[in-house]
């Protein structure tokens, strides 16, 4: 009987330099010391992207907070390198290495096809290293799902948030997302 071959972030990376999966199709992550497919996206999905990267770079301050689109973080206690779609840091160069958990203060998730891995495996995950602030923009029901303050492996707080409402994430409050903007509604 075999089993799945576990990697380390390391050994992850190594592969990735020596280019070991450059001839793939698909993209992948490495979650929990394994390789993840990821979906690829339809139009709704890349809308939502273009529209939380634009206003993030409009409403934060670039002194306090770095905005990186589907780059990958590194969480090497969680053999993991998840990609997420828009991620909020610390306001340094990664040249020598991808964010850590604690450089990272917000991710966004835009979830179609992925929401259960989203609301499951990569809620577990970053719960456990300790990011912050969570966001799933849950297209299929129209809600962002919003994990704060994680303790022992979960997320203390989560709330939804919908049409007619807004949000604003804790490292910049003044940064107002209107939903129904995002939703390209009402």
């Amino acid at each position: 009987m075999s089993t799945p071959l576990k990697l380390t972030v390391a050994e992850y990376g190594v592969m990735v330099e020596k280019g070991a999966f450059d001839e793939l199709t698909q993209k992948i992550e490495l979650i929990n010391g394994e390789l993840s497919a990821m979906n690829p996206a339809g139009p709704v999905h890349d809308d939502y992207i273009q529209f939380l990267c634009e206003w993030s770079f409009q409403n934060t301050d670039r002194q306090e907070v770095k905005v990186r689109v589907q780059s990958g973080i590194t969480l090497p206690e969680l053999d993991s390198r998840p990609e997420p779609d828009v991620c909020w840091v610390r306001p340094k160069r990664y040249l020598d290495g991808h964010p850590t958990a604690r450089d990272v203060w917000l991710i966004i998730e835009v979830s179609d096809s992925s929401l259960k891995s989203d609301q499951q495996e990569k809620e577990e995950l970053y719960a456990k290293a300790g990011i912050p602030e969570y966001w799933i923009v849950d297209i299929t029901h129209e809600l962002i799902h919003v994990h704060r303050d994680p303790a022992g492996g979960r997320y203390e707080s989560i709330e939804q948030f919908g049409r007619d409402q807004c949000l604003a994430p804790q490292v910049q409050p003044a940064a107002v997302l209107v939903i129904n903007e995002l939703l390209g509604g009402s």
